[in-house]
Parts: structure tokens; C-alpha cells; sequence
């Protein structure tokens, strides 16, 4: 197949086209518009249906109204812009019915800026709506990934009736790279048995909701989703190894600060360091089977996020106080350079590393005495 040179956010609106995007709704805000302006030109000369809503708001709740009645449908956003979805979204998860948000994140918190952040992963992975349920988030580190992610996305939140978010800061939205598209697929509508599709007289009447007022009834629905989440930690968990066989110490991070890190990797392993990467893609369900794996093997661990350690919590919890934990961490929209996380590959693999000693509040000392 040919390679082509794509920007990040149209590769990602070319790339649901091509899953199948029946209908987007959205509005615009730095730094992801470019997808609701690729698709504003796309969805209309195949014929399919574009809206650019009155606010984030109303975009999500036209995407509630599009999946029930089991459209393939998408909503993009940015880090503020998806928090004014939160409502909408727990509506969709407590209706169980599929639909997919790409969150193109931003610096933060307030309106912050239009650089690139990952401070928006507490937020997406621990369910940033009202209630008790469990998204699928995904989290590519290059362009050619968010595309391979993307499609991945529709037939995840159709599988398990859930949401599917990809979460990306603005540096793989607005870089350009060489990439494969996959192949066009039509547009084939399921006759779900759940949705709500129009065709009164032939079946009984389908009614989706997210209202139970009886306590119970709520209680049978958490449990419902709960179990539907267990089989997505049994069966979805995705995760990128380099240089795990024999490593001795070992990098955690996803997305770009995933990226950035294997370039330090690499740069320590020249050095003779004996360390390798560990980059998680689904970050919800997390990899916590295969850190608990590692630090079976391995003498420590080191953290790398673009926020103050929203991951560093996950991997604590699966690490379990068995070896020590270091993170490093840039904030506001700052994209760590490669160098300096081999500063910190080789303090660490320098250093005696202690496990009383709080990650964050390390980090937090360093960095305020620069």
C-alpha cells in the first residue's frame, strides 16, 4: 500500500470515514478542528450526515440521539471542550449503546492553552462523568497508531455497547507523518436488537433509558456493566514492549511521553544501560497483569507523563510497594525532550533507589529546586 503524508487530526477523521462514520457531530476548539473541518467537506460529498452543534454540549447529546438508533457516530473535542460532555457521556454509558470520543488534549487546567498535555487521563480513564461506569480509552503515540486506533474504536464500542475514547495531546494531532489508510468499508447498518431504528409495527417497541428510579433496578444495571467490564480487562488490554527481555529497569509512559521515552531508551541502551519500555496503548483496561509481571524481574520503575503522575497512580497500584517507583513528569503543555528523561534513566539506574521514598513528592522537590 502507499504511504502518504498525513496531518494527525485529518488522518483520524479520514480514518472513521473509511471505519464507517455514519454521522459526526461536533464543535470546534484548539487544538483538534481540524478534524470538524475535514469532515465538515468528507461526510457531506459521501452523503453522510455533518453537524457542527451550538456548544459541546448539544455535539454529545446529538451523539446520544445517533447511537440509539445504532449509527456509527463520533464527537471530537479538547480537554475543556470534553469536559462539558461529561453529562452526556454517563447518559451513553448508562444506556449501554456504542459510541466513540477522540479527545485531542490541551494544556490545563481552566483554559490553559492550545499545547500538549496528558492531563486529561484521570479524567478520561477513572470515568470523568457522574456514576459507576468504565470506558474504553485508547491512546496512540504516532499518527499511523490514532488511525489503527480509530477504527479499532467503532468495533470496540459496538462489541461492548460502551464508550470508546482516544485520548492524544495536540502534538500527534497537528504533526505530520507518513501513513497507510486502511481500505474504504461500506457502510453496513446492523439491525441491532437494541436500537431504537425506526421500524414500529414490525417488532415490539424498544425503549433505551438511563433512568432507573428503582434502586434495585439501578443496582442490576452496575453490575451489568461491571460485568461487561471484566471481560473487556480479560480480552482488550493493549500494550507496546521494547527492550523488556533483559532489562533491569524499566520506563512506563503512553502516548507521546511514550514516544519521547524510547528515543531515551534507545540513547541509555547505547550507554550500556539495561533498560526497557513499557507503553501501555489500552490505558483503560490498564496493563496491570503485565507490570505485576515485571516487577517480579526487575529492580525499579520509572514513570514518564506529561502531568504531575495521573498514570504513576495505576502503575502503584499494580506495582504494590514490590519495588521502588521514580516519576518524572513536565506540566502545562510542555513535551519533555529526550535527554532529559535519560537524565533520569541514569539517575535511577545510578542511584540507590529506596522504596519509602513518595514518587511525586521527589519529582515535586527536584523540579521546584531547577
Amino acid at each position: 500500500m502507499t504511504r502518504e503524508l498525513w496531518k494527525g487530526n485529518e488522518a483520524i477523521a479520514e480514518a472513521a470515514v473509511r471505519a464507517g462514520l455514519e454521522a459526526y457531530f461536533g464543535y470546534p476548539i484548539t487544538p483538534q478542528t481540524e478534524v470538524l473541518e475535514y469532515l465538515s467537506r468528507r461526510m457531506p460529498e459521501l452523503g453522510r450526515t455533518f453537524l457542527q452543534a451550538e456548544s459541546e454540549l448539544g455535539a454529545i447529546n446529538m451523539v446520544y440521539g445517533a447511537a440509539c438508533a445504532g449509527v456509527r457516530v463520533m464527537s471530537t473535542s479538547s480537554s475543556p471542550g470534553v469536559s462539558l460532555m461529561m453529562e452526556g457521556l454517563s447518559y451513553i454509558a448508562g444506556t449501554e449503546i456504542p459510541a466513540v470520543l477522540v479527545n485531542v488534549m490541551r494544556g490545563g487546567p481552566g483554559l490553559g492553552n492550545i499545547a500538549p498535555s496528558q492531563a486529561d487521563y484521570s479524567h478520561a480513564v477513572h470515568g470523568g462523568g457522574h456514576g459507576d461506569y468504565f470506558p474504553i480509552v485508547l491512546a496512540p503515540a504516532s499518527v499511523q497508531e490514532a488511525i489503527d486506533l480509530t477504527v479499532l474504536s467503532f468495533d470496540l464500542a459496538e462489541k461492548y455497547r460502551s464508550i470508546c475514547m482516544i485520548i492524544l495531546d495536540g502534538s500527534i494531532g497537528q504533526m505530520m507523518e507518513p501513513i497507510q489508510m486502511p481500505e474504504m468499508k461500506p457502510i453496513q447498518r446492523k439491525d441491532w436488537e437494541w436500537a431504537t431504528n425506526g421500524k414500529m409495527g414490525k417488532r415490539e417497541r424498544r425503549i433505551l433509558t438511563s433512568i432507573y428510579l428503582d434502586p434495585y433496578a439501578e443496582e442490576v444495571t452496575n453490575l451489568r456493566l461491571l460485568e461487561r467490564w471484566k471481560h473487556i480487562q480479560q480480552d482488550e488490554v493493549r500494550y507496546k514492549e521494547y527492550f523488556l527481555d533483559d532489562a533491569e529497569f524499566v520506563v512506563i509512559g503512553f502516548g507521546t511521553a511514550g514516544r519521547v521515552a524510547l528515543s531515551a531508551v534507545r540513547a541509555a541502551r547505547a550507554q550500556g544501560i539495561k533498560v526497557g519500555l513499557l507503553r501501555p496503548v489500552t490505558v483503560s483496561p490498564f496493563p496491570h497483569k503485565v507490570i505485576d509481571e515485571l516487577v517480579q524481574r526487575v529492580q525499579g520503575l520509572l514513570v514518564v507523563e506529561m502531568n504531575t503522575g495521573q498514570m504513576l497512580e495505576d502503575v502503584r497500584l499494580s506495582v504494590k510497594g514490590r519495588v521502588p517507583v521514580e516519576f518524572y513528569g513536565r506540566l502545562g503543555g510542555v513535551v519533555p525532550f529526550p535527554d532529559e528523561v535519560l537524565s533520569e534513566i541514569q539517575r535511577v539506574a545510578s542511584s540507590r533507589l529506596s522504596l519509602e521514598v513518595n514518587p511525586r513528592e521527589e519529582w515535586f522537590e527536584r523540579m521546584m529546586a531547577h
